[in-house]
């Protein structure tokens, strides 16, 4: 295996991801389980590969070539209640990757995740650094979601959930909050958070003893769930929306596939999916 001091080396859960293995949390979680080897040795975590370093995942080689090789690619699912963002489901639960094209040259790979009874936009690339650049908090991109309560919020609880509670040791907010429709018992509220942990939402209105009863992601950071997009379908984003992305989230725009916002069948717009967003850091 070569030194960590040739400059040609990279971290190890960055080359697979790079791949279209994975996001490079998933990788992560791959190096710690045993399942990936460099130079017929167990692998771990922070570990700097060479081009030259063999690679087996899952005792397979796995394949080393540049990312630019393999078009990029974006979709845009509308998942339904009921799916689960994983690529197999031991308890035999539908996944969302059933639904999806063939990604050529790699993998999809889920950019964040929704929970089994969350629907809505879920956004999929075969873009490892692009997987990385959207999920990682220093990014700042946010998610905004509808959801289904029943009740309402008073003026002071809602303030409240805008400037947080502590709940078994973490600090959950809203990072705006604002109510939109409803009649009887059911009301509509969209939310927006930063990072999404565990339940948060349910949470935050369970603090205020309201029960969500629906949860529909709508957007992602700059990226709206369209109208014509209808649940369990997916359309795949223009090439100007590709790159606006890549431009935004200030990463090297890539070569792009040349079909990119066709989707056969159901949608053949090329509308885009983008909305005007603030200004983004580098990495």
């Amino acid at each position: 295996m070569r030194d960590s001091t040739d400059t040609r080396s990279e971290k190890l859960q960055k080359v697979l991801a790079d791949l279209g293995l994975g996001s490079r949390r998933e990788m992560e979680r791959w190096i710690e389980a045993g399942r990936v080897m460099v130079a017929g040795t167990p692998a771990h975590i922070g570990q700097r590969v060479g081009p030259d370093d063999e690679i087996l995942v899952d005792g397979r080689p796995a394949r080393r070539r540049r990312t630019a090789e393999v078009p990029a690619r974006v979709l845009l699912y509308n998942k339904p209640v009921g799916e689960v963002c994983t690529r197999s489901d031991p308890e035999g639960r539908p996944t969302v990757f059933e639904h999806l094209p063939a990604a050529s040259g790699g993998r999809w790979i889920s950019i964040g995740r929704l929970d089994i009874a969350t629907s809505g936009l879920l956004l999929l690339t075969n873009d490892g650094a692009l997987a990385n650049r959207m999920m990682h908090p220093s990014t700042g991109l946010d998610r905004e979601y509808a959801v289904r309560v029943n009740g309402v919020l008073t003026e002071a609880q809602r303030r409240q959930l805008i400037e947080g509670i502590v709940d078994d040791g973490e600090h959950l907010a809203f990072s705006d909050l604002e109510y939109y429709n409803g009649r009887g018992t059911n009301h509509w509220y969209h939310v927006v958070l930063m990072e999404g942990k565990n339940r948060e939402i349910r949470r935050l209105f369970e603090s205020c003893r309201l029960m969500v009863s629906r949860l529909k992601r709508v957007r992602f950071g700059p990226v709206v769930l369209p109208s014509r997009v209808t649940r369990g379908h997916w359309v795949e984003l223009s090439e100007d929306d590709v790159r606006s992305l890549y431009r935004l989230l200030k990463l090297p725009v890539p070569a792009l596939s040349g079909g990119a916002g066709r989707k056969p069948g159901r949608d053949r717009k090329k509308s885009s999916v983008l909305i005007a967003y603030p200004e983004i850091a580098g990495p």
